[in-house]
């Protein structure tokens, strides 16, 4: 259970810090990334989405065992973000150092998968210890 407390607040984390710039930049990324951004509300969208699950993996550190489903949307959350990456990079839609951000997610969503799967046994050990 330590360990799915560690990913999970680790995850939170580093995710606040890199979303939370996002709400800042908007007109820096079209500057620096042309073209503009045109549809604020699909990019703010995201960005709100993005750090509303950054509070979730808080959330879930908090008490990984009770909480041990939500791991399962958490790691759609990695591998989605890994796969739509990879989608965007193959068609040169995104830059190679913006692909670090996806490489990042990946293999949180591989800690992910090993925090639910340490995760069993313990629940399995509560549910003996309630059932006697």
């Amino acid at each position: 259970m330590k360990f799915a407390k560690i990913v999970f607040w680790v995850a939170a984390i580093w995710g606040i810090l890199v979303i939370t710039p996002l709400f800042f930049m908007f007109d820096l990324i079209g500057r620096n990334d042309p073209p503009p951004i045109t549809h604020p509300g699909f990019y703010y969208g995201f960005a709100i989405v993005a750090f509303a699950w950054q509070v979730g993996f808080a959330v879930i550190a908090r008490d990984p065992l009770r909480l041990r489903p939500m791991m399962i949307p958490a790691m759609l959350e990695k591998f989605g973000w890994l796969i739509v990456v990879g989608a965007l990079y193959s068609q040169s839609r995104m830059k190679a150092p913006d692909v670090v951000l996806g490489v990042v997610d990946g293999v949180l969503g591989v800690l992910f998968v090993i925090a639910y799967a340490k995760t069993k046994s313990a629940v399995a050990l509560a549910a003996t210890a309630h059932n006697r």
